[in-house]
């Protein structure tokens, strides 16, 4: 064979194991160059996540005051002892978690019902019903914050003036009465639904058809459907939103803050736990106590996530089939 043939044939004479050794070293340099540009973000999250979880948890069995020029000093579990005798932290937890039992189901069934509205054939002006539905939630939060402080304000604003048009002699005053400012807050949160709605909307539009038209033959109404079809196709979806609204209530904080001016009131029925760990950490500067208060809240998200994600097994269905 000549040295032109040689030289054509040469391609096609690798042995496999020198095409295995070939596509182990493209494998290697791609998994190289993949860590090069995850880098920065490595560098961006140890830097300034991982290592500041850290240290916060070394803080919460230390005394550290940023008001004071002692050294840190070591105290075992003492903040751990005090947050549980507490008992504006404990009321400020009770708070806390009476809005979570308002809130999360409402922020789970009011979506919902919309989505399920506006995903019926009957419906008029879908394409103008939703975005109208979902601007709200473009609003930023400060803003929204202010729109309904003055709607609720209990002399001028708009809801007590329609109340007093249908006959209400003495409406409540909305973010000055204690045994009301939760349904406030609540009121402000229903505004924001829109993003919680979209999710689930656009996932009973993707509810196999067949599905329905067999239940039609089987004589099955309206609800029967919703409850036995549209709500187990789209549980991924609820499960989703009910993990996020459970996470958000654990970090309420903006609402009140600005509505009570980080006071809490009346009668602290507005001071949120989160209010109560920003005001040791920044207004007071015993960070010792702060970060254990935040570990603690973090402590209990995290318990009521997985405990979700455990039993959602049970009730969570999947295309794919697994559960």
């Amino acid at each position: 064979m000549s040295a032109a043939d040689q030289s054509r044939a040469a391609p096609f004479s690798n042995s496999p194991k020198q095409k295995m050794t070939q596509r182990s070293d493209l494998a290697r340099q791609q998994r190289i160059w993949g860590w090069v540009f995850l880098s920065p973000w490595l560098f961006g999250f140890t830097v300034f996540t991982a290592v500041p979880i850290f240290v916060s948890l070394i803080f919460t069995f230390t005394k550290f005051s940023l008001s004071s020029d002692d050294p840190i000093r070591f105290v075992g579990m003492d903040n751990w002892v005090k947050l549980f005798t507490d008992p504006v932290a404990l009321g400020a937890l009770g708070v806390t978690v009476k809005f979570a039992l308002i809130a999360v189901p409402v922020g789970i069934i009011l979506p919902l019902s919309m989505a399920a509205l506006l995903n019926s054939k009957n419906l008029w002006g879908k394409t103008l019903w939703r975005p109208l539905y979902y601007m709200p939630y473009m609003v930023p939060a400060i803003s929204s914050i202010f729109i309904w402080q003055s709607f609720l304000n209990g002399d001028t604003g708009w809801l007590n003036r329609v109340l007093r048009a249908v006959g209400v002699q003495e409406p409540p005053n909305w973010i000055q009465n204690e045994s009301t400012i939760l349904f406030a807050f609540l009121l402000i949160g229903v505004w924001g639904v829109g993003n919680a709605m979209l999710t689930m909307l656009a996932t009973m539009q993707g509810v196999p058809t067949e599905l329905y038209e067999a239940a039609d033959v089987d004589g099955a109404n309206g609800l029967t459907k919703f409850r036995k079809i549209t709500i187990p196709m789209i549980s991924p979806v609820i499960f989703y939103n009910l993990v996020l609204s459970v996470i958000g209530v654990m970090q309420y904080f903006v609402v009140p803050y600005v509505i009570t001016r980080g006071t809490g009131n009346p009668n602290n029925s507005a001071y949120f736990f989160n209010m109560h760990l920003y005001k040791t950490a920044f207004a007071f500067f015993d960070m010792g106590y702060g970060a254990t208060q935040a570990w603690f809240i973090f402590i209990i998200a995290l318990v009521l996530t997985i405990g979700m994600f455990v039993t959602s097994k049970r009730w969570v269905y999947y295309a794919s089939g697994d559960q």
